[in-house]
């Protein structure tokens, strides 16, 4: 979601960044969030796991086949990683009226932009598991001027960490949003003469080959003992982008954060959140999260063209390395940073590299640099992942165990759900 702005977004008066709204921010700082809207796929579904797959142009059998997953060390299907973002069930209570005034949305007037994201992952998730999340506000930096769009920003860090129905945690993300005066991006002429990038048969020829080699490890295991520092992950091809692509996103998560949607839906989300509109060519109220698939709505905030969802490349970078490690290794950590938009019609080649090889404890453990990198040159998401791969010395993988203070929060978030339905 690279400007999945909020619901105050369209208002023709620009309130922005100031020091009002940056203390409003730190004054939300490790407080619990209820969500907007129910996560797409709440309770983990064989479909909605295959779904989240195909949104993402991952066809590994162990997201999508329940008899290949059987045959594995899971014994089941299991979610590619970052499935976590659409599953689970948020049960932090409403906001009172107070708290809506401390928690309504921020920097209205600015762009928001997910311009980075950092996971681990302690635990898969399979259909019919029961899975809950907490969200809080970690952290709140401003900065006076922002090389991705000019002006002034504030970088807001916010942790997402998902349980089982103990309390024990799955995974947590730490996803980095950053708001951003709108005018910067007209004012520093960044993107000046960005056109849609033209292909010819050749240059297609070329991306198909790549696709045509992606190999997926699945039951070959791969061996600790087998990788070398400086060994090339097979790449993966992604896109070039295309309206259906964003289509196909949002068929696999949902329609986002403010559970818009089409028609009668439509007409029930503007009515709570009318800011979140605004009125195209024609004069009909469309959301304003249109610029990811309408040129004309991106050039009115200073852009050149629509363009991708920041979460897309993390999925992307998930999938690059998800493919190599097989079925038999564990994504622990993957980190990404979002440094460029991808423009509708661009293409990226997704790349990693061993940088290293450990042992740590019980864990027999590669480091990754991985990457994605446009056809324009520009390397718009790098990133760093830790696998634990299985040894034949040491044997399986066994599975990580979370932070105390994640696993202190589960438990909290089980009692506290526990005591409220106690109490009525």
């Amino acid at each position: 979601m690279s400007d999945e702005s909020a619901a105050t977004e369209g208002v023709q008066h620009r309130i922005a960044i100031t020091d009002a709204e940056i203390e409003r921010a730190r004054s939300q700082v490790g407080v619990p969030q209820p969500d907007h809207v129910a996560h797409h796929d709440a309770q983990p579904t064989a479909a909605g796991i295959s779904h989240f797959a195909f949104s993402l142009g991952d066809d590994n059998p162990l997201w999508f086949d329940p008899d290949y997953g059987q045959t594995t060390r899971w014994r089941r299907q299991i979610g590619s990683p970052t499935y976590l973002t659409i599953t689970g069930v948020c049960e932090t209570p409403k906001f009172t009226a107070e708290q809506k005034k401390q928690f309504r949305h921020l920097f209205p007037g600015a762009g928001e932009y997910v311009s980075g994201q950092s996971w681990e992952w302690y635990r898969p998730v399979s259909p019919g598991d029961n899975i809950y999340y907490d969200i809080s506000r970690s952290s709140v930096d401003v900065r006076e001027s922002s090389k991705f769009t000019g002006g002034k920003s504030v970088h807001m860090n916010t942790r997402n960490l998902y349980v089982d129905h103990t309390g024990g945690p799955a995974g947590m993300s730490e996803t980095l949003l950053v708001a951003s005066e709108r005018s910067g991006s007209k004012k520093t002429n960044k993107h000046e003469g960005v056109e849609l990038w033209p292909y010819t048969d050749e240059d297609i020829a070329a991306i198909d080959e790549i696709y045509a080699a992606e190999i997926v490890r699945g039951a070959e295991t791969r061996y600790w003992e087998d990788v070398q520092v400086g060994d090339k992950l097979q790449p993966l091809a992604k896109g070039p982008l295309t309206v259906t692509d964003i289509i196909a996103e949002h068929l696999g998560r949902g329609m986002g954060h403010y559970g818009h949607g089409p028609l009668r839906f439509q007409w029930k989300t503007r009515q709570k959140i009318g800011g979140f509109y605004a009125k195209n060519s024609h004069g009909v109220p469309d959301v304003v999260q249109r610029l990811h698939w309408e040129h004309e709505r991106a050039r009115e905030i200073g852009l050149p063209l629509a363009y991708d969802y920041g979460d897309m490349r993390m999925n992307w970078l998930t999938h690059l390395v998800t493919n190599w490690m097989g079925d038999d290794g564990w994504l622990w950590k993957l980190t990404g940073q979002i440094r460029a938009f991808n423009f509708i019609g661009d293409w990226h080649l997704m790349e990693g590299t061993v940088r290293g090889k450990r042992r740590e404890g019980r864990h027999c453990i590669v480091e990754i640099e991985i990457q994605g990198t446009s056809q324009r040159g520009w390397v718009t998401c790098p990133g760093t992942a830790v696998v634990i791969l299985p040894s034949r010395e040491s044997g399986p993988v066994v599975l990580p165990e979370p932070m105390e203070e994640l696993s202190e929060r589960g438990a909290a978030m089980m009692t506290e759900a526990s005591q409220r339905g106690r109490t009525g």
